[in-house]
């Protein structure tokens, strides 16, 4: 089997620091996708290079600190590319890596909440959806079996936070941006933790305020889609709330290795 993993890491050098990037790394996956990366290659040094661990990394171009997605894998990729367009580009959001007939989107999803809290980044965030399912629905359409990970910035249903209706009107659990999800769900993208689990209080991000990992008040907004012609190769997903090193968790699911094939 094959595990293929996801995480934002919160900055990747904090979490070297933390000595929390090795573990993870040793603990099974043969591909993970990081987001929230927060530095630019130079800035990363010697984590850009681990043992063992091939690496791509693409940087927010115009705000140093700011966003970043990362790859390490073990199975070299036949390409990566981080195009969606202008717009979306500067911001270091996307790779797609390809591995023989599987496209692994590593992405990290815009957050609405935009300054003071005032939502005016939800329709950034809308159109950064909807621009990517039809560069991705384009690759399906070549016969590519696609997984999509990384952090959406979007819990789904009610069951995907802890607090539902204190959050109708934040970011992350608006009725527009659940619509999104809907949509893509529609168009043959399969929730794969849900394939397995159907039960409440799992999450994969929480508050740094106030215990909130500690009392399980948490949102899950880190996922792993798979289309249609992906998803019967998918044989596991889970949600690993007991890693630590950020205020999100890993994600991962396992899968037929012929997936590739």
């Amino acid at each position: 089997m094959l595990t293929i993993a996801s995480w934002n890491v919160n900055g990747l050098r904090a979490l070297a620091r933390k000595q929390a990037l090795s573990p993870w790394l040793a603990s099974g996956p043969s591909i993970v996708g990081l987001q929230e990366v927060r530095a630019s290659a130079e800035q990363l040094g010697e984590l850009a290079r681990p043992e063992g661990w091939p690496f791509a990394h693409v940087s927010a171009a115009r705000k140093p600190g700011y966003s970043g997605v990362a790859l390490f894998s073990k199975l070299t990729p036949d390409s990566v590319d981080t195009a969606l367009g202008p717009k979306f580009d500067v911001e270091g959001r996307l790779q797609l890596a390809r591995f023989g007939k599987l496209v692994v989107a590593n992405v990290y999803f815009p957050n609405g909440n935009g300054q003071d809290r005032s939502n005016d980044r939800v329709p950034y965030k809308l159109s950064f959806y909807r621009a990517l399912r039809k560069r991705l629905d384009a690759l399906r359409g070549e016969g590519l079996r696609v997984l999509v990970m990384g952090d959406f910035n979007t819990a789904h249903q009610e069951i995907d936070l802890a607090r539902p209706r204190d959050n109708l009107g934040t970011s992350g659990f608006l009725p527009e941006e659940r619509a999104e999800l809907d949509r893509w769900l529609k168009r043959g993208y399969h929730d794969t933790f849900r394939k397995f689990e159907a039960g409440p209080g799992h999450y994969s991000w929480w508050c740094q305020r106030g215990g909130c990992r500690q009392r399980n008040v948490g949102w899950r907004i880190d996922y792993v889609l798979a289309c249609s012609e992906a998803l019967p190769f998918v044989k596991a997903a889970a949600i690993h709330s007991s890693v630590l090193g950020s205020d999100h968790c890993p994600v991962s699911v396992t899968v037929d290795p012929d997936i590739v094939r």
